[in-house]
């Protein structure tokens, strides 16, 4: 293993004239996209799905933070923990709900949560689940849960590869209120 990254975030002065566009907007807010910086063509591409999962998913915001804090847990990534634990804690949710989501929490974080873990442990939904799923929050929500899954776990991958570190704000945040992954 080495020492340095071999693509750490990328700097503003050094922002890939590729992705001049994407400069001073999402791409640049974030470490895990400074890090995607070094493939401007795939950072393109992701903006549309990044757009779509981030803000406009049929899932809304309180059940994204369940499927990504989920993920960020069954994957064992630290950046994606630590940044959707600043996130929901700025949308009002207590530790306690947090903390929830690294076992198996009850009601519908629960039902969420073990759609998660099926989609990791067995790479679908059973029928059965799919209809629970679908009954309680709606089918577009559970297609944009499955997608929520791969889109987060591809950004697992990518900061896990590359080590990329925690952004300095969010870093500060769990240093004053700590939950540790």
């Amino acid at each position: 293993m080495t020492d340095a990254s071999p693509c750490p975030p990328i700097q503003d002065a050094d922002w890939p004239e590729a992705a001049a566009e994407l400069q001073g907007g999402f791409a640049t807010a974030l470490n895990v996209y400074r890090t995607m910086a070094h493939h401007p063509d795939l950072l393109r591409a992701w903006a549309p799905l990044r757009d779509h999962v981030v803000k406009k998913s049929a899932l809304g915001p309180d059940r994204s933070e369940v499927v990504i804090l989920r993920a960020a847990y069954r994957m064992g990534s630290p950046y994606e923990w630590g940044h959707h634990v600043h996130r929901a804690r700025l949308l009002g949710w207590d530790d306690a709900r947090i903390a929830a989501l690294k076992g198996m929490p009850e009601g519908e974080d629960g039902l969420i949560a073990r759609a998660v873990d099926a989609l990791f442990d067995h790479k679908r939904l059973s029928l059965e689940q799919e209809a629970e799923l679908a009954e309680a929050i709606g089918r577009e929500a559970v297609i944009d849960l499955i997608a929520t899954v791969g889109f987060y776990s591809v950004l697992g991958y990518l900061l896990m590869t590359y080590e990329t570190p925690i952004d300095d704000d969010v870093a500060e945040g769990l240093a004053k209120a700590p939950l540790p992954l």
